[in-house]
């Protein structure tokens, strides 16, 4: 592939992001008032694995502590390495519906004087597609419960430019003072009580100028980039005084980097500097009294033409080339800059917008005097690598290529903007790219001449953006997903990487797909590619694909359907008219009486009726999608963010969710094949419907959405055809927007599969009867001493039910390494869900435990968790004692 054919998929990546956000973009949630009573049931949530799938642009070692490392996402929150399994733990899965912004994490800084502190700058786009403004959330826990400060501008985690940093830096003398570098022209920001509230540094003279494409009128490409990075010469202070000297990196291609000698009280531009490019990084070697600086002509993370890296001296103001090529040899940007902290003159960088044949990884032991490279040529086009790379554990990541040298599949990536030296171990290495991390255990072998092991160290971090999914009732595949950026998969099992995303052909971003409800076998997807085909067929469940004829002016895959039987389809592609074909689309003809860009579906039984809906209409074909009448059903949502899908086994039976806060907005139901639409009473607003297997004794399948029902924002399942409902996912498991795709499993009661925006596919099963309460506790009592102090606020109660939040805190001298914690209810009240904790009732007394991953609570630190419950009366007292083994704790 050449380089700019693979420049343009990134960028159209970029954008296809927002723009299924834009298509449905989740409205402010209302206050709750008087809640209906919901019914709420225990569930057990995983990814089904793909193993990364997207961009990492940062990834950060904790200075002071060994494998203590973050890595953070431009759409999917961030994550928490843990060593002795080699995964990734998610730490914004709690992000909910209306924040869904904030699952775009544009900087992480992990406290170098306390590493249970971790801090995290979030918000998604800058301009108007995302409605919150930007965050800087705190956590004493290493990022298992959070608390946020909102900040008066926005923050771009998936905004030009997001690859340069770290904009979030702790002082590692005085950890209470931080920095923050914003962007669109807002300045630098510093905290000096721990990231609780935020200034301005009025004094800092210089909010940025850069942007990629100052003629861009949605505000997205044209967006200031602003402060990029924040660098302490941790030499200039001391255990609790503000580090003196800090520099900062600007987006100014005239004025780079500034200095502060006096903490922050006044700032100049470093003199003597380069002009001409911008400073992805700024790394500072204090042992040897370097500032390390990668350049590039343009902000990155997809586009850069020209590059430097230089070394600054700080004691004598001296600026040293130590570019590894000259500048006329270069066609690709610097970044990925990374210092050797166990040996300080050797150092790293990447030339991370090398798009062909391959990125670039550089290496100097002799603070950047000499280079070598990872690879290199040794006759035109033939290269020798100094690395082994083996994607075995993800094997799609060679995107199932055959390229001719000098490119290589798999390749070692693009976007290459972050790489970090394990701190604590000269060995270890990660580097992020478009698509996943790879690392090595074995780096120092590329100095003595022998080839270091490259794999993906990526487990756990699942970065997809799901645009459809579909569970078919029998065949191989359990599930197919279509997908943003890597196009999708077909599922075999769903705790194993599949082989393959979908080829022949390998659309960029798969936008739809179908396949025959009594024909599983026969499947269907469309989806974007730069040039070629936009439909692809199945006739062996998704094992096999071949690729359609597409129809005059199809410029992208918009929505297609199947039907019941497999004999005929039904396409509303980008670009052009509805169409409907017999056989494999060899020939297209043309729809009428429905109009371009309608959604379409099939009835799951009649192969010749098809349905679709457009601006409020909902049409109806019966002779295969040669002819559409409009319904005279009224009252539907008037806009076009809506899903709807109709039920296996009924013909004519249609549920149709969606709407706007500002309209009609639901869930609607129809038996009569859409001739008229029943709303759903109770369900304030649904983006999505979905089906699974029918509840034992049940007649009608199980219905599932991502709706407000009662109030309350979440996950919903319903057995009794939408007469009651009840919620499935919990506060902390939210996973931000989750409106593009919903399914139950055909097979398996109970389990249902949930597009994320950022953070795949997850998917949730009832918990096993030996698991008293969401994922956490077991195994014998914790017993932490000290002295603990406990608040129990009800936030919401109703006839018959009630949600309440606890806040455990270690008021005592040493850290807990697990806790339970006990109470007695006094007016028969009953948890029936239980999130960030277990929990076990008998009679009154109630009994939580910590989960897996937030039982250490260091001393002065808390831990949150939150319940629902139900109550037999009126009254609803607040527990009087609580303890903490055997300890009684203070009740705040």
């Amino acid at each position: 592939m050449n380089p700019t054919v693979r420049r343009t998929r990134i960028l159209v990546a970029a954008f296809s992001l927002a723009a299924g956000l834009l298509a449905g973009t989740p409205p402010a949630l209302a206050a709750a008032t008087s809640a209906p009573p919901l019914a709420a049931d225990t569930y057990t949530w995983k990814n089904a694995r793909i193993d990364g799938g997207g961009f990492v642009p940062g990834i950060v070692f904790n200075r002071t502590e060994k494998n203590l490392a973050y890595a953070r996402t431009d759409i999917g929150g961030a994550y928490r390495w843990q060593q002795a399994t080699k995964t990734w733990t998610p730490l914004l899965d709690s992000v909910g519906w209306n924040e869904w912004g904030h699952t775009g994490v544009v900087s992480l800084a992990s406290d170098p004087v306390q590493p249970d502190k971790v801090y995290a700058a979030v918000g998604t786009y800058t301009n108007s597609w995302d409605p919150t403004g930007g965050a800087v959330l705190r956590s004493a826990d290493r990022g298992a419960t959070w608390r946020k400060a909102d900040l008066p501008f926005k923050l771009g985690g998936n905004m030009p430019g997001r690859g340069m940093g770290e904009r979030l830096a702790v002082d590692p003398n005085r950890n209470s003072v931080l920095y923050l570098g914003a962007p669109s022209g807002k300045g630098l920001w510093r905290s000096t009580d721990s990231g609780v509230t935020w200034s301005q540094v009025t004094s800092f003279p210089n909010p940025g100028n850069y942007q990629q494409d100052p003629s861009d009128t949605s505000g997205y490409a044209s967006d200031n980039q602003g402060i990029v990075w924040v660098t302490f010469d941790e030499s200039t202070g001391s255990s609790g005084s503000a580090t003196k000297t800090v520099y900062v990196g600007v987006a100014d291609k005239d004025n780079a980097v500034y200095r502060s000698t006096d903490a922050g009280a006044t700032w100049s531009r470093l003199a003597g500097q380069p002009t001409g490019y911008l400073a992805h990084k700024g790394v500072l070697d204090a042992a040897n009294g370097y500032l390390y600086l990668a350049y590039s002509d343009k902000g990155g993370p997809y586009d850069g033409g020209k590059g430097r890296l230089y070394r600054y001296t700080t004691a004598t103001g001296a600026w040293t080339d130590i570019s590894p090529a000259a500048e006329a040899d270069t066609y690709y940007g610097f970044s990925g800059l990374s210092v050797d902290r166990q040996h300080p003159s050797t150092l790293m960088a990447t030339a991370y917008s090398s798009w062909w044949p391959d990125t670039q990884l550089f290496r100097s032991t002799d603070s950047g005097a000499t280079w070598t490279k990872a690879w290199d040529y040794t006759s035109y086009p033939n290269r020798a690598n100094r690395y082994t790379l083996d994607v075995s554990s993800s094997p799609w990541l060679t995107f199932g290529a055959n390229p001719a040298p000098p490119e290589q599949t798999p390749k070692l990536g693009w976007m290459t903007e972050a790489l970090e030296i394990d701190p604590f171990d000269s060995a270890r290495m990660m580097f992020g790219t478009g698509a996943t991390i790879y690392g090595t255990e074995d780096l120092t072998k590329w100095d003595s001449g022998g080839q270091f092991s490259l794999k993906p160290m990526v487990r756990g971090l699942e970065e997809t953006a799901v645009n459809d999914l579909a569970a078919p009732p029998s065949g191989g595949a359990q599930l197919f997903s279509a997908l943003g950026d890597i196009g999708g998969f077909r599922h075999t099992d769903l705790t194993s990487v599949p082989s393959m995303m979908y080829t022949s052909p390998t659309f960029t971003s798969t936008t739809s797909l179908d396949f025959a409800e009594s024909d599983p076998g026969t499947v269907v997807r469309v989806g974007d590619l730069d040039s070629g085909p936009h439909i692809a067929f199945s006739t062996d469940n998704g094992a096999n694909w071949f690729a359609g004829q597409d129809p005059p002016g199809v410029s992208g895959g918009g929505t297609v359907a199947a039907a019941a039987d497999g004999s005929r389809f039904v396409w509303s592609p980008a670009g052009t008219g509805v169409r409907h074909t017999t056989g494999f689309g060899t020939s297209w003809a043309e729809s009428a009486g429905i109009p371009a860009g309608a959604i379409v579906e099939s009835d799951r039984v009649d192969a010749k009726t098809f349905y679709g809906f457009k601006s409020g209409k909902f049409y109806v074909s019966t002779d295969g999608g040669a002819t559409f009448n409009a319904s005279a059903a009224t009252g539907l949502p008037s806009g076009d963010s809506v899903r709807f899908k109709a039920l296996p086994g009924a013909e004519g039976d249609v549920w149709l969710a969606g709407g706007a806060a500002d309209g009609a907005y639901g869930l609607w139901h129809s038996t009569d094949g859409g001739a008229s639409f029943t709303k759903v009473p109770g369900v304030e607003q649904a983006d999505t419907v979905g089906f699974g297997k029918a509840a034992p004794g049940a007649s009608y399948q199980t219905l599932y959405t991502s709706a407000e029902i009662g109030g309350v924002r979440g996950i919903f399942r319903s057995t009794d055809e939408g007469a009651s409902w009840t919620r499935i996912n919990d506060d902390a498991h939210q996973w931000g927007w989750t409106g593009a795709a919903i399914t139950g499993d055909p097979r398996v009661y109970g389990r249902v599969y949930v597009s994320t925006n950022g953070r795949g596919v997850v998917y949730g099963d009832i918990s096993g009867t030996g698991d008293t309460g969401g994922g956490g506790g077991g195994g014998t009592d914790p017993a932490p001493t000290g002295s603990c102090t406990v608040g129990y606020k009800v936030t919401n109660q109703w006839t018959g039910g009630f949600q309440a939040d606890v806040t455990l805190t270690n008021t005592g001298s040493s850290a807990w390494h697990g806790w339970s914690l006990t109470w007695s209810l006094a007016d028969g009240q009953k948890v029936t869900q239980m999130w960030n904790a277990g929990y076990a009732q008998s009679g009154a007394a109630v009994t939580a435990k910590n989960a897996s991953w937030n039982g250490t609570v260091a001393a002065g630190s808390s831990v949150a968790f939150g319940l629902t419950g139900s109550r037999p009366g009126t009254a609803n007292t607040p527990p009087a004692s609580f303890k903490l083994g055997d300890r009684t704790c203070t009740v705040a």
